[in-house]
């Protein structure tokens, strides 16, 4: 009988594997009767109960104390080893590392923008290129981690594989433990009913106390056996409930695996493929935005040479209907002109007036003088 660890480990391939044969279930826990039922066991290993409950001697003190002990043995050493692939698988790690795949991938938000009262006095950096580099930065963290979980994934198939392993090997042991109980019973009812029996029938009849003693004993071997037998129910029931408990490890192990393998094949790549989509979307709108900036300094600068038109043209024509001369200009012109003849003739008529005052003086002068020399002459 082979041991877990001379089991051949799995191997991993990408090539179809061949569906599994369906294992045998585990034998349902029913109401212990008065005689254990056997049909579980084929007819081969019907004989082998008779003929080892055939070999069995309750006088044999070692013989009973090792009875079963083989089995009972393996099926510690086989709980230990259990136990200890329980306490070295560390799923919570695994969960770990989903988590911080979600975490990486929520740290990544395509719409973020910076926000703030003095944001928009910073100058602006293109979307595109932050967005990239954001794009390299988690991307990096989550090959990591997929790395890690792959690792885990490969592990966890194995511990999988393992597990079949195991439950087979408790079935073994679970069938070997239902012989040694069915064998130990007819061991047991076979003593009561002939040995136990003519013995105290014949302590009855001799009265002598070495019959009675003899009964004695004999009562103590068959309870010390029961005992033995119950000890060996106990270990068959631990056996029985180690079945689901290897099922529930390997199921928990198996969602880890399909969730590793979900997360991998198809949560990164489409959040890469959106990713592809959100750089896709940002050119367009960067696109679009430049085509409408171009609209709008087209509709601006059609708008300024417009007015710059009509300003040009309302001049040019106010020129052109302008004379070479203006009409306040000669009226100016022809009030100062006559202004200033007014003021010529003015002066001109004060020339003569002033004149003709001088004339009538220089005469009176001219005549005082002459006068003046007259006298002087007489």
């Amino acid at each position: 009988m082979s041991t877990l660890d001379e089991m051949e480990m799995p191997t991993l391939t990408f090539d179809p594997a061949p569906e599994p044969e369906e294992k045998a279930p585990v034998v349902p826990v029913q109401e212990e009767k008065a005689k254990l039922d056997d049909s579980m066991l084929n007819d081969k290993e019907r004989q082998m109960v008779e003929s080892f409950a055939k070999q069995i001697d309750l006088h044999n003190t070692n013989g009973i104390l090792q009875y079963g002990a083989g089995t009972q043995k393996k099926m510690a050493d086989f709980s230990e080893k259990a136990l200890e692939n329980v306490k070295t698988k560390d799923l919570g790690s695994v969960g770990d590392m989903l988590t911080n795949v979600v975490t990486e991938l929520k740290s990544f938000d395509a719409q973020e923008e910076e926000k703030g009262f003095f944001s928009f006095l910073k100058k602006p950096v293109d979307k595109i290129t932050s967005m990239k580099t954001k794009y390299d930065k988690v991307e990096t963290n989550v090959e990591k981690i997929c790395t890690a979980l792959e690792d885990h994934q490969t592990q966890l198939m194995k511990d999988v594989a393992m597990l079949d392993r195991m439950y087979e090997q408790n079935l073994l042991y679970f069938k070997e433990l239902s012989m040694y109980i069915l064998a130990g019973k007819k061991k047991l009812e076979e003593v009561k009913t002939t040995e136990l029996t003519q013995l105290m029938a014949k302590a009855q009849a001799s009265g002598q106390p070495e019959d009675a003693q003899a009964v004695k004993d004999l009562t103590g071997l068959c309870d010390r056996f029961e005992k033995k037998i119950h000890d060996l129910e106990l270990t068959r029931m631990i056996s029985i409930q180690t079945a689901p408990q290897i099922r529930l490890v390997q199921n928990s192990d198996t969602m880890m695996v399909e969730k590793i393998q979900t997360t991998v094949v198809n949560t990164i790549p489409l959040w890469k493929s959106q990713m592809v989509l959100a750089l896709g979307v940002e050119h367009a709108s960067q696109a679009a935005q430049a085509q409408r900036q171009v609209t709008d300094m087209t509709n601006d600068l059609l708008r300024k040479n417009a007015e710059v038109l009509k300003v040009a043209s309302v001049e040019a024509a106010k020129e052109s209907e302008r004379g070479i001369v203006d009409l306040e200009t000669l009226q100016n012109t022809n009030a100062s002109l006559i202004s200033t003849l007014d003021e010529v003739m003015q002066i001109q008529q004060e020339g003569r007036q002033k004149r003709a005052e001088a004339e009538v003086e220089l005469r009176k002068l001219e005549g005082d003088l002459r006068q003046k020399l007259l006298s002087i002459r007489k």
